[in-house]
C-alpha cells in the first residue's frame, strides 16, 4: 500500500537537512576571546620570570622557540607550503615578529599605560588595511562599533598627566609600530586564505624569534645567569601559553573580517584589568570598570554582527 501524499511530504520534510548554524562562525569568535583572555594574563607569569632574574628578551625567545619546535612536528605535512607565497610569508614573519618583540621591550622600557594605549590604537590600523588590501566594506554602523572600543580603551587607560596619546620617546615608537604591524600581520593572514593555519602560525613564531635573536645580537645581551627551573618555565609557558594563544588567533583572523577581529582582540584589555585585581594589589578604578564594559559591548556587538551576517548567507 502506498503512502498518502501528506505521509510522502512528511516523510521528504525529515529527510531535508536542517538549515545550517552559524557554528563556523561561532568558533571564530570564540577562538578570539580565548587568545584575547590569554594575552591579558600572560604578563604575570612573565613578571615571575622578570623577577627570577630573565629579562623579557629572553624569555619571549625561549617562548617562541618551544612554540615552534612543537610546531614543526605537529605540522611536518604542510612544510611544503613555505614555498608557496615566501613574499607574503616573509613580511608576516617580520610584522609579527616585530609586533611581539617591540611590545615586549616598549612595556619595559616605557610607561606601561601610555604603551597599551599606544599600542591598542591597531583597530584602526586594521580597519584601514582591510579597506586598502581585502577591500572590506565598511559600514556606518560598524564604524561606531570601532569608536565605541576606543573610547572604551581611552577610558580604561587613559590619564591627564601621560600628555596627549601620540608617540613622545623610543618606547612610544616601539609601542605605536608593534600595534601598526599587528594589524598588518592580521591583514596578512586574512588574505592568504590557500595557506593553512599551521604554516602561517609557524611563520609567526619564526618571525618572533629571528626579530628577538636579532635584538639580543644587536645589543650583545649575554644569556640570564638563573636556574634552569627558569628555563624550563619559559619553555613550558611558551608550548602552553604563545603555542595555543597564536593558533587561535590565527584561525579567528582567517575566519573572519578584520575589522571585527581586530575589536574582538581588544578583549584583552578586560581581561588584563580583572587579572591584576586578582592577582596583585591594584586595584580597577571604576573609570576601568565603565572602558571594559564599553569594550566588552563593542566585542559582542562585532561578534553577533559577524553571526547574523554569516546566517543570511548559510544556505
Amino acid at each position: 500500500m502506498l503512502p498518502s501524499s501528506t505521509c510522502v511530504r512528511a516523510h521528504i520534510i525529515e529527510q531535508q537537512p536542517m538549515p545550517a548554524k552559524p557554528i563556523i562562525t561561532f568558533f571564530p569568535v570564540v577562538c578570539l576571546l580565548y587568545s584575547a583572555t590569554l594575552w591579558g594574563v600572560i604578563w604575570y607569569p612573565l613578571r615571575l620570570l622578570e623577577h627570577g632574574g630573565m629579562t623579557g628578551i629572553w624569555s619571549t625567545l625561549v617562548m617562541y622557540l618551544a612554540s615552534l619546535c612543537l610546531g614543526l612536528v605537529l605540522s611536518a605535512r604542510h612544510l611544503g607550503e613555505f614555498g608557496r607565497r615566501p613574499w607574503m610569508l616573509l613580511w608576516m614573519a617580520i610584522s609579527s615578529g616585530w609586533t611581539n618583540v617591540a611590545f615586549v621591550l616598549a612595556v619595559l622600557d616605557g610607561n606601561v599605560v601610555r604603551v597599551l594605549l599606544l599600542f591598542y590604537l591597531s583597530p584602526l590600523w586594521a580597519v584601514l588595511f582591510g579597506w586598502l588590501f581585502l577591500k572590506e566594506q565598511i559600514t556606518p554602523g560598524f564604524w561606531g562599533i570601532i569608536a565605541l572600543a576606543l573610547v572604551g580603551a581611552l577610558v580604561m587607560l587613559w590619564a591627564p598627566d601621560l600628555g596627549y596619546p601620540w608617540p613622545q620617546s623610543g618606547p612610544d615608537w616601539l609601542a605605536i609600530s608593534s600595534g601598526f604591524a599587528f594589524a598588518l600581520s592580521n591583514v596578512l593572514i586574512r588574505q592568504m586564505q590557500d595557506i593553512s593555519i599551521w604554516t602561517k602560525t609557524n611563520v609567526s613564531w619564526v618571525g618572533v624569534v629571528l626579530v628577538a635573536l636579532m635584538f639580543i645580537l644587536l645589543q650583545a645581551e649575554t644569556p640570564p645567569q638563573v636556574s634552569g627551573s627558569l628555563w624550563w618555565g619559559a619553555g613550558v609557558l611558551g608550548i602552553f601559553g604563545t603555542f595555543s594563544m597564536t593558533l587561535a588567533v590565527q584561525y579567528g583572523v582567517t575566519h573572519m573580517p578584520i575589522h571585527r577581529s581586530a575589536v574582538i582582540l581588544l578583549f584583552e584589555l578586560v581581561a588584563g584589568a580583572l587579572s591584576s585585581q586578582l592577582l596583585t594589589d591594584e586595584m580597577v578604578l571604576p573609570r576601568e570598570w565603565l572602558g571594559g564594559g564599553l569594550i566588552m559591548g563593542a566585542a559582542y556587538l562585532s561578534a553577533y554582527a559577524q553571526v547574523k551576517s554569516d546566517a543570511r548567507v548559510a544556505p
